[in-house]
């Protein structure tokens, strides 16, 4: 039996509480939410979709082995810019980004990488390995299976990958996109 992993989130505020997702899985206790960095865990891995450096299996025994937290930071798509920057300066958490996967929620269903928080920390938490923690967080939403239905493929093949490089690679076999020079 696995302990699970701790899920927390920075929520910024920039959208409707009443649709956020973060907010919700904070009601149903499945992950703490924090207004104020200075309660933010001091280790981990933060989600933060612009710094370029994938969660890898390197990352894995951060939160596994090493009793590291995984951090969502929740804002809105529209100010990711800002918001990275606010928080990267002042958080120690290591900044890590998914790999390509499509959302599920209504808002922006079927477009590669623009997922819910609550998509992001349980993509997360199934790729180092824990379905079923990833499942539950999942649970809280009508759409939430839809989302591992759609990224089945790509999430098992995420899951075999040995590297963050491997793993980068693999997204171009499942997502038409550009590969960089």
């Amino acid at each position: 039996m696995h302990k699970d992993i701790p899920v927390h989130a920075i929520w910024l505020a920039q959208d409707d509480p009443k649709k956020n997702t973060a907010v919700r899985l904070s009601r149903r206790n499945d992950l703490k939410l924090h207004e104020r960095f200075n309660q933010l865990p001091r280790r981990g891995i933060i989600l933060e979709p612009l710094c370029g450096k994938v969660l890898g299996p390197e990352d894995h025994s951060l939160l596994l082995e090493e009793g590291g937290s995984l951090v969502g930071l929740d804002c809105s798509w529209a100010q990711i810019e800002d918001s990275v920057a606010q928080v990267m300066r002042r958080t120690k958490l290591k900044p890590r980004m998914l790999p390509l996967l499509l959302a599920a929620n209504p808002v922006n269903w079927g477009k590669p990488g623009k997922m819910t928080t609550a998509e992001a920390l349980a993509a997360s938490l199934y790729l180092i390995g824990r379905e079923k923690q990833a499942r539950k967080l999942l649970g809280a939403f009508r759409w939430g299976e839809q989302f591992f239905i759609l990224n089945k493929e790509p999430l098992d093949a995420y899951c075999e990958a040995k590297s963050s490089s491997e793993l980068v690679d693999l997204q171009f076999e499942f997502f038409d996109i550009e590969r960089p020079e």
